[in-house]
């Protein structure tokens, strides 16, 4: 086994830390969601947890670690005898992306259940992770259902595996901690809402602590045994103190002041329902307790909000997670401590751990400090740190490419109008796609819609087939007794129809025509509500503009819904209108990605009055007009299969129709901006009709349905 890298020899990162501690202290607090940019110690830190926690004592030969003085009734091992137990260390378990759901929970073996009746289990990983971590990286890609399960067993201590009458339980305590970068894509604000504690990370812009940072990485990877060795006190201490505010916890007075202050301060930020609360007066009493300290005071209560509130203040994808800490302090000042504590403070077991305490927390409310010249040697984040802290500071410096010199006149970017609800644009026929909640797909959840032969392990076990299936042979099989003989054979898997995601390409001209203000702010917002639709149905996303002479990819196809608000707010306009080579733009986007993602079933938004008055840079063919170029390649998407809407932003007393002629070459309708609001007179867009021939999608051309 890999030695790992000490929990203590992390460079800064001191939220991270402090949050982990916390938890590691008091379970109860609910976790930690950590949100920040690639090689900033996000695993490393998580990691190295799990060897500052206390050992557990289980029941020997228990596969659900359940401890000798309080058995879990319920355990499918059991009953357990009374005995002594056997110490182990603390697991860290983590749960890959693709991970399945019958490996989250377990799974139950149908075949003995039906036949013997015999409850035959094999545990998942959230056994494995009972009293230990659970440890889900990039957790913002999880399926949702998995995050539903996972977040369920966290709340109720206890994992359910119910299936085909047959029922399994058994506990499931764990320090739940999940990673994610956000240009990568959000979580649901109900998910981060079950996080206790969020915290943002950034890499160091200091170039002396990022030297320090790359320094002790290196004398790691050279000699992990020994790096590991040279930070083995600080370990210690650490380990001791975690220890100590443990057995301190249940002593801790959390008084009717802080009580005040902590449901003033949720209420001052308008935080929605109770959650917030609850866990600002958990993590303010382990504050308390790593502090060494019987009583809650002000500072923890400040530090606790610090850590609690900024992701369930978030309305919207678009909303960056934060708190006004100027705020945060006028409404703590309306509740002042009763009277500061005249005793000296008990420091616990952390007594010469260096740098202990750090400028924000108050006095031993930050992990330990170890970022000074103490140690020759190393420690440190991951080897992507002094990188992958470089590219966020450059982002804003370049929001338009250099191509636009030669655009023409361009007008500088508008505000988006107010968003508004849409109405829901899906795909025709049955696709395969990731789960999500836009067009109809076979999934692994949803209505049972049939039955087939299992390919591979079963999972969903259609019982009503199964038994059809192996009714004619009992007889033959020598059937004597109540239950039935049940073959391999016999089985048969549950078919499921539910939603997928899909891939929303949007192409926005950003042409002249499109530049009037107050038109070019309403095609925003409109694209803006898109978008936030896009994000509630768990689709990816990719944003296209063109102007002047050429067409560009402004968002590659992501998750990151946000990264393409952003990217459409700094949208100039200006220049003429190169339609075809939008279009061409968007069936070369569709063409690579179908090669990455051939299930992900895409969505082509067009985003314009229809007019078409510049070839754009197309090899310089010169032959046809702009208009008959936009036709051919509209009608190129169309014989692809790509299902298309036009949003039609013609405005005025006089229309052209354009956009209606471009909605028929790619064989999709056509929605003005008033007729895409979901409270529209103009009647509900529920599919986006394509002519397809017997050419398209494989996941479409089988399932289409009349319109």
């Amino acid at each position: 086994m890999s030695t790992p890298y000490p929990f203590t020899a992390v460079v800064g990162q001191t939220d991270l830390r402090l949050a982990l501690l916390l938890n590691a202290v008091s379970p109860a607090v609910g976790g930690v969601l950590v949100r920040g940019e690639k090689g900033t110690a996000k695993s490393t830190a998580v990691r190295a947890l799990s060897a500052l926690l206390p050992q557990v004592d289980v029941v020997s030969g228990c596969r659900f670690s359940c401890a000798p003085t309080a058995p879990d009734p319920a355990c499918p091992d059991g009953p357990h005898e009374p005995g002594p137990g056997g110490l182990r260390p603390a697991r860290m378990v983590e749960l890959p992306v693709g991970a399945s759901e019958d490996r989250l929970v377990g799974a139950l073996d149908i075949e003995r259940a039906l036949a013997e009746g015999v409850k035959a289990f094999e545990p998942g990983l959230l056994a494995d992770a009972h009293r230990g971590i659970l440890y889900v990286d990039e957790v913002n890609l999880l399926h949702d259902h998995l995050i539903d399960l996972l977040l369920d067993a966290a709340a109720m201590g206890a994992s359910y595996v119910e299936r085909e009458g047959v029922s399994v339980r058994h506990a499931a305590r764990f320090l739940l901690v999940g990673t994610m970068n956000p240009e990568e894509g959000e979580l649901r604000p109900q998910l981060l809402d079950r996080f206790g504690l969020t915290v943002e990370v950034a890499a160091s812009r200091e170039p002396a602590q990022r030297v320090e940072v790359v320094r002790r990485r290196l004398a790691y990877e050279d000699d992990p045994a020994g790096f590991a060795t040279r930070w083995a006190g600080d370990e210690h201490e650490v380990r001791a103190r975690v220890v100590a505010a443990r057995a301190l916890l249940p002593k801790v007075s959390l008084g009717d002041t802080a009580l005040l202050q902590i449901a003033a301060t949720c209420a001052g930020f308008e935080v929605d329902g109770m959650r917030a609360d609850i866990v600002m007066a958990r993590t303010a009493t382990a504050l308390a307790a790593w502090a060494g300290r019987t009583d809650v005071r002000k500072e923890d209560v400040r530090q606790a909000a610090l850590l609690a509130l900024p992701h369930r203040r978030r309305r919207n994808p678009f909303d960056a997670p934060g708190l006004d800490e100027d705020m945060l302090d006028r409404i703590l000042d309306e509740f002042p401590d009763e009277e500061p504590e005249p005793e000296p403070e008990p420091e616990g077991p952390d007594d010469g751990g260096p740098g202990d305490g750090g400028p924000d927390g108050g006095p031993g409310g930050t992990p330990p400090q170890e970022d000074g010249p103490q140690d020759p040697g190393p420690s440190a984040e991951t080897p992507e740190a002094p990188e992958g802290g470089e590219a966020p500071a450059e982002a804003p410096e370049a929001p338009q490419p250099a191509a636009q010199e030669s655009t023409g006149p361009e007008q500088a970017a508008v505000g988006a109008a107010e968003p508004f609800r849409t109405k829901m644009l899906s795909v025709p026929g049955l696709g395969e796609g990731a789960s999500g909640r836009r067009s109809r797909a076979r999934t692994a959840h949803g209505r049972t819609t049939g039955a087939q032969r299992p390919r591979g392990h079963l999972t969903k076990l259609h019982l009503t087939a199964t038994i059809q299936a192996a009714a004619p042979h009992q007889k033959a099989r020598g059937r004597d007794g109540r239950g039935l003989v049940i073959r391999k054979d016999d089985l048969r898997q549950a078919t499921r129809e539910g939603r997928e995601g899909n891939l929303v390409l949007f192409v926005v001209d950003a042409s002249g025509s499109m530049a009037a203000r107050q038109r070019m702010s309403a095609v925003k917002g409109a694209v803006l509500s898109l978008l936030l639709d896009a994000y509630q149905r768990r689709d990816k996303v990719g944003l296209i503009t063109f102007r002047g002479a050429t067409a560009d990819l402004a968002l590659p196809p992501t998750s990151s819904v946000d990264a393409a608000a952003a990217r459409l707010e700094q949208l100039p306009t200006g220049g003429r209108t190169p339609l075809a080579a939008g279009l061409l733009k968007a069936h070369e986007v569709l063409r690579i990605e179908r090669l990455r993602d051939p299930s992900r079933r895409p969505l082509l938004v067009v985003v314009t009055d229809g007019r078409a008055t510049s070839a754009g840079n197309l090899g310089g063919r010169t032959d046809s007009s702009p208009r008959e170029l936009a036709g051919h390649s509209a009608r190129l998407l169309q014989a692809g299969g790509v299902a298309s809407v036009v949003v039609d932003c013609e405005s005025g007393p006089v229309r052209l129709g354009l956009a209606g002629v471009l909605a028929r070459d790619l064989g999709g309708p056509a929605v003005t901006l008033d007729g895409l609001r979901a409270d529209s007179l103009a009647g509900l867009v529920k599919n986006v009709r394509t002519a397809v021939t017997s050419t398209a999608s494989p996941h479409s051309s089988n399932n289409r349905r009349a319109a």
